[in-house]
């Protein structure tokens, strides 16, 4: 698996600390995962008010156990975890311990940003215990908006993505696929990869920070151009299974289900 080299060729297994819940970071560390990385789920110690840990590990069918259900298992399968308490001292102390004991390169959360510091897991604090750690995390609009939570069809209504997406005689829909969640993901992915590759020849750690928001409008890239260019709102809005350029590109019935037919040009056409 990809790692630093060592004298006698071996390569060592990267390691990651992550403080995650929901979907979008976990997501991204699966992909650590899936590069043979160790990656450790950091989760909260029961508090007594409502279930322990990530609240995806109680959400359908119980497939390992009561707290590892269905839609825990996908993003999560081959992590680690352990559960500290990090609103008191001693529970900072142990993941600065963590930290250094383990040699972890990379530590990601996705909490909301005015509690990096009462958590002990902001960048300087971390990188005060390893200075060539590389620190990534997802917020809704980045820390520049430390209040802000954020969910994945929240995001994709402010990114104007229900907007585009649906029928063009119905309502704004949010697509089938949490897709804010998983462009943030692999926004860490590859900020990430790109923060290993140039630690290779600076030694610098890196903090980056991740916005949902900002990575959704990323993605409208066939979009906002039209915006810019006065185009007629009918070219922008939804457009249902059509194409708004290419005829014909549609959904199509047939007698035994349907069929997608998408033409680009002329040529393909014919």
């Amino acid at each position: 698996s990809p790692g630093r080299a060592h004298p006698g060729g071996m390569m060592r297994r990267r390691t990651v600390l992550s403080l995650e819940q929901a979907l979008s970071l976990p997501y991204a560390t699966l992909r650590f995962v899936q590069l043979g990385w160790r990656v450790i789920r950091i989760e909260a110690t029961p508090s007594g008010e409502g279930l322990p840990g990530d609240p995806n590990r109680y959400i359908g069918r119980n497939a390992v156990d009561d707290d590892r259900r269905t839609y825990f298992i996908a993003p999560n399968v081959g992590k680690e975890a352990i559960a500290l308490n990090l609103k008191e001292p001693r529970g900072q102390q142990t993941l600065r311990r963590l930290v250094d004991a383990l040699a972890v390169d990379v530590f990601c959360c996705n909490v909301i940003p005015r509690r990096y510091q009462a958590l002990g897991i902001d960048y300087e604090t971390l990188s005060a215990a390893k200075p060539d750690l590389i620190w990534a995390a997802i917020s809704a609009l980045g820390p520049g908006h430390p209040d802000v939570p954020g969910y994945d069809p929240v995001l994709q209504a402010m990114a104007g993505f229900m907007e585009i997406t649906g029928d063009p005689d119905g309502p704004p829909m949010v697509t089938g696929v949490p897709i804010v969640d998983l462009k943030a993901g692999d926004e860490v992915y590859a900020n990430v990869l790109l923060a290993l590759a140039e630690r290779a020849e600076s030694g610098r750690g890196k903090r980056i920070d991740v916005s949902m928001l900002q990575a959704a409008a990323s993605w409208l890239i066939t979009t906002l151009p039209l915006v810019d260019f006065d185009c007629d709102p009918s070219e922008i809005t939804r457009a249902g299974n059509e194409h708004r350029k290419f005829v014909p590109t549609n959904v199509y019935p047939t007698r035994d289900g349907f069929v997608y037919v998408a033409v680009g040009s002329d040529a393909q056409w014919k």
